[in-house]
């Protein structure tokens, strides 16, 4: 199997299984107990929170929750107002902001996927945008939304679950969504960066063991997210490089037929979304059964629904029907995904045979 789906999970580094295992054989205690082996685990705890904020803004605080999809969730219900997102934001965004009953307006697009971005209406307490684009790797103006949100006596809260370690993410957000599992860390663990001075109210109740979210920790999986987080600040320069060559070699060997969806400059070079006339998606998927690669969002799989993000930025249904999404990173080799891509490509092309 070639695994090209990085951006809906990403394989998890071996460093941080090390550093998960001695949890998971032997460290069993409660980090929250006042006993030695459980401060022990509270040790643990911290370290990882630590390595965790060194990727974050200075001027706030970690909070770990089960993944990003309760961050956002605590970050839009614990905030008042009307809350203003992006057309492309993630469902965890816009479906939580619309199940709070509160206004919300949200930002078209561009045809590359860029907001376009206009008054705050009155009352708005929240801007809500992606650092990058789950679906077609667009990067976002996350810090003039801030300023703009600021403006307007609004917090800004940015999902920066596919950006984390990879694109900066600006001083002037207040809140931040993060997923250990998209930086090679382990699935069930992620968090909410709070700016100091801000108090969201408990999502979960029964122990207040974070300081404001309740539920026992996993030293475990904190320890692996804390070990992917310090690989990710390590390896900046090289993943970086590595993502780029593999993008421009992608993008060469497809050649014509195929059509890029998503800014070619504002964006991540690990995702790689694109298009082409007539494709049956699902059908290029069952040639291609042993290549992981996705359709969209793993979290819309199997809906029958063209993609939101893509039909925002002005694609029929058909043409939004007719995308896929191939993403690679840190231990994807230029040989694993030249073949993929012949593959794809081979498979594509005979469909119109």
């Amino acid at each position: 199997m070639i695994y090209l789906d990085y951006q809906a999970t990403t394989p998890l580094a071996p460093e941080a299984l090390k550093a998960m295992l001695p949890w998971l054989e032997q460290g069993h205690a409660n980090p929250h107990s006042p006993h030695r082996a459980g401060r022990q685990a509270r040790a643990a705890v911290e370290v990882a929170r630590d390595q965790v904020a060194a990727l974050l803004p200075s001027g706030g605080r970690v909070v770990f929750t089960s993944g990003a999809t309760e961050a956002l969730n605590w970050a839009i219900k614990g905030t008042g107002g009307g809350i203003v997102a992006t057309a492309i934001e993630h469902a965890a965004v816009l479906d939580t902001a619309a199940a709070t009953g509160r206004p919300l307006t949200v930002m078209p697009v561009d045809g590359e996927g860029q907001v376009l971005p206009g008054p705050i209406a009155d009352g708005a307490g929240l801007i809500a945008a992606m650092l990058v684009n789950n679906e077609i790797g667009t990067v976002q103006p996350v810090a003039a939304l801030a300023e703009q949100a600021h403006g307007a006596g609004a917090l800004m809260l940015c999902d920066a679950v596919q950006g984390y370690g990879r694109v900066a993410i600006p001083d002037t957000v207040d809140l931040v969504a993060i997923s250990a599992h998209k930086i090679h860390g382990p699935k069930g663990v992620g968090a909410l960066w709070i700016r100091d001075g801000i108090t969201l109210p408990p999502l979960l109740h029964g122990g207040d063991q974070e300081g404001g979210r309740s539920g026992t920790l996993s030293p475990a999986l904190c320890a692996g997210f804390g070990a992917a987080a310090r690989l990710m600040a390590a390896r900046a320069e090289e993943d970086e490089a590595h993502v780029g060559r593999l993008w421009s070699l992608a993008v060469e060997r497809l050649g014509s037929g195929w059509t890029l969806n998503g800014s070619p400059d504002h964006r991540y070079h690990g995702n790689l979304n694109v298009r082409r006339e007539g494709l049956d998606v699902a059908r290029l998927m069952s040639d291609c059964r042993d290549i992981a690669f996705s359709a969209g969002s793993a979290c819309a799989s199997g809906s029958g629904r063209p993609s939101h993000v893509l039909t925002a930025l002005g694609l029929s249904d058909r043409d939004a029907k007719s995308s896929i999404r191939i993403g690679f990173g840190r231990y994807t080799t230029e040989a694993e995904l030249m073949q993929a891509i012949d593959r794809i490509d081979t498979a594509a092309r005979a469909q119109r045979l």
